[in-house]
């Protein structure tokens, strides 16, 4: 999609790159002297040379370049072409980011493996795997996950990003990460009731009472975040699709991994009872 995309460039935005699609421009070799724009030669001059850096960059494998070019709502369109260099990333924490709130697992999924890191254990690794690659995908990472994993871990995390937040609000679906999953038709079964708030809660009962099933649970939500983001990802990406002239090359859906972990019905139920949550069945 990135060879079709106007909207990088300075001075061009979204309408205008649908009047550059409407005149027949669909590619970056498509913009020459001779396209029929009737632009002053000095814009079109400008806007070649953009486009010769833009396909330096792209033969470079910069997918920051355009990260840092694209607005937040308009990043989907660097997945085709870095899909093998994204990573899937969510973090649980003890608290929004005060005083003495940290990180208590974070979950890392490039489509094929799933890597998890706890506190206390292996957050250390985290560092150099997330290094390997060139796109970040979250749910409101840009407000939340990487500015906490920057305070907290003191990585730079300057890959580019898609925040599936602002991609699946511009297509009408607001909310958190499980609003939108269930818009979407995603289930999380034995997770289905399982929030942000209740990992804080398993993650005390794990330190509290040294409770494996209940870190097994956390893990479990955690990853299923990650595995979800794909799915969300490619819906997304195609739904973005039938707002261009190419409709007709929507991705295949994704068979995610299995995650690793399950939830711990007993655990859960427990909890809730402790915190005075109705119990269902």
């Amino acid at each position: 999609m990135l060879k079709h995309t106007f909207c990088h460039l300075p001075g061009v935005g979204p309408r205008s790159e649908q009047r550059l699609w409407a005149a027949g421009v669909h590619t970056w070799d498509a913009l020459t002297d001779d396209a029929g724009l009737g632009l002053p030669a000095r814009r079109r001059d400008a806007l070649r040379q953009n486009l010769d850096d833009s396909i330096r960059h792209l033969d470079d494998g910069n997918a920051r370049f355009f990260g840092e070019s694209l607005s937040s709502d308009q990043a989907w369109r660097l997945f085709p072409e870095f899909c093998r260099q994204t990573a899937y990333l969510d973090i649980e924490t003890t608290g929004l980011g005060g005083p003495g709130d940290h990180i208590t697992t974070i979950a890392l999924y490039d489509g094929a493996n799933v890597r998890h890191y706890i506190h206390g254990q292996n957050l250390d690794d985290f560092a150099g795997d997330i290094a390997a690659y060139k796109v970040l995908v979250t749910y409101n990472g840009k407000c939340f996950d990487v500015p906490f994993i920057r305070q907290s871990l003191g990585l730079r995390l300057d890959q580019a990003h898609i925040d599936l937040r602002f991609v699946l609000k511009s297509l009408g679906h607001g909310g958190g990460l499980k609003a939108c999953e269930r818009k979407l038709g995603l289930e999380r079964g034995d997770l289905e009731d399982v929030d942000g708030y209740f990992a804080v809660l398993l993650w005390h009962e794990y330190r509290r009472r040294g409770d494996a099933k209940a870190l097994d649970t956390l893990l479990a939500y955690n990853i299923q975040d990650v595995l979800n983001l794909e799915t969300l990802m490619v819906t997304a990406y195609n739904a973005k699709l039938q707002e261009t002239p190419f409709r007709d090359r929507v991705l295949p859906q994704p068979q995610p991994a299995r995650n690793p972990f399950h939830a711990d019905r007993a655990t859960v139920q427990r909890l809730k009872r402790a915190m005075g949550f109705a119990v269902g069945a």
